[in-house]
């Protein structure tokens, strides 16, 4: 197969495969569209070799066994070798902690790593690959998760970032704590101002951190992390739309279900109808 692209409409919170796909380029082929992404693309070079660069670095030729990343919000610059043109896979990731987990790796450096074709970290990237093709299932949905995060401790253990200063890490710390606590307190009527004073940090302070991190605000994580929690109940339970609204932390199921409807275009009552049928479907 020469060219593929696949989207994926699971949902994640922490990490989010959103595409997949492969490409056996034409000599000298440069991607022309946007270069400036909503999300992280990670590539492997299977075959051959091209050029690759990120906004205020310089151009790098990369062969087969190299990884390059798309980063999100930044300008890039990739073109295949007019003798030898390069065959990659590819991955679409986004997610609160994927910004944070390539800042950890000497991903965050240059946007590349070389020869990594013995790493478990190349060997974790080609599995995942693999599962990503077959149907989906909730089992092969579990694989894809496992074998997501296998591939992030073999890219932060095998190629972690050269980071002495302990300061600079001081902010991302402060940020998976506020996760945590929302991850912990979701489920009951935990507020924005709840959290800010379990972290004796400001309002404001909390905003930027989320900002930076995960590219939102504390308040919608905090709705997301409800809703869909809320979409998993609604298919895979009988439980009745007064009892998920209050475990997902809302006491009135009238505003539990106008937040619903907002976040997923469904009332909850539709939403369960019509995707329990296809999760039945699919299994």
């Amino acid at each position: 197969m020469n060219n593929e692209y696949h989207t994926l409409s699971q949902n994640g919170i922490e990490s989010n495969i959103l595409f997949f796909g492969q490409e056996k380029c034409q000599p000298g082929y440069a991607f022309r569209g946007n270069n400036i992404r909503d999300n992280y693309v990670l590539h492997y070079i299977l075959a051959g070799q091209g050029d690759f660069s990120v906004a205020g670095h310089k151009t790098v030729s990369l062969k087969a066994g190299d990884f390059f990343l798309l980063p999100k919000g930044v300008a890039c610059f990739y073109q295949a070798s007019f003798t030898n043109p390069w065959h990659y896979a590819w991955i679409g990731l986004t997610g609160i902690k994927i910004a944070n987990i390539f800042a950890a790796s000497k991903l965050a450096g240059n946007y590349y790593l070389k020869a990594t074709s013995q790493s478990n970290f190349a060997k974790s990237f080609q599995k995942l690959f693999e599962v990503l093709h077959q149907k989906t299932s909730l089992a092969n949905n579990l694989l894809v998760e496992n074998l997501t995060y296998e591939m992030f401790y073999h890219l932060v253990t095998e190629f972690p970032h050269s980071n002495t200063n302990p300061s600079q890490n001081r902010p991302a710390q402060q940020f998976e704590l506020a996760v945590r606590y929302l991850e912990n307190n979701y489920t009951y009527n935990c507020t924005i101002e709840d959290l800010c004073v379990s972290l004796s940090l400001s309002r404001s302070y909390i905003y930027n951190l989320f900002q930076k991190f995960a590219h939102t605000s504390p308040q919608k994580l905090l709705t997301q992390m409800r809703m869909e929690d809320a979409k998993s109940k609604l298919t895979s339970s009988n439980q009745s739309i007064q009892e998920i609204a209050d475990l997902v932390g809302y006491h009135d199921t009238f505003t539990f279900s106008k937040a619903f409807k907002r976040y997923s275009g469904y009332s909850p009552s539709t939403y369960r109808k019509h995707f329990s049928s296809l999760r039945r479907k699919f299994k």
